[in-house]
């Protein structure tokens, strides 16, 4: 191969990697959840008795993870909390921990609830 050949080839060689460097993959996870007291608590809110008088404690900001559902593992981003509200007789529950699944500002899905 003559010398103007092999510097072409390396200089577009060079042009074209770049490209491929900052393509980056759609993420995994989603994207992150910057309001997820808002999604949790609006979901919440849509299943609860007694809406007003449910307390959440946060226990954990939003970290990538999966959680199982029907066999199948989804990813998103997993943020632990726990609730205190009124059972359908208006009794208090108690402190019950739990970890909700967001992907894409929705909450996927959470563990230690009844679904309807």
């Amino acid at each position: 191969m003559r010398p103007g050949k092999t510097l072409l080839l390396f200089v577009a060689l060079f042009a074209i990697l770049p490209l491929k460097i900052s393509a980056q993959p759609a993420p995994a996870y989603g994207s992150y959840p910057k309001n997820y007291q808002d999604i949790i608590t609006d979901w919440l809110d849509s299943g609860v008795v007694e809406p007003k008088s449910t307390v959440i404690k946060w226990l954990s900001e939003p970290h990538p993870g999966e959680l199982t559902i029907r066999g199948q593992k989804i990813s998103g981003y997993l943020v632990d909390f726990s609730v205190n509200g009124r059972n359908i007789f208006g009794g208090p529950t108690g402190a019950q921990k739990h970890t909700a699944l967001i992907r894409d500002d929705k909450v996927v899905t959470a563990t230690g609830f009844v679904y309807r």
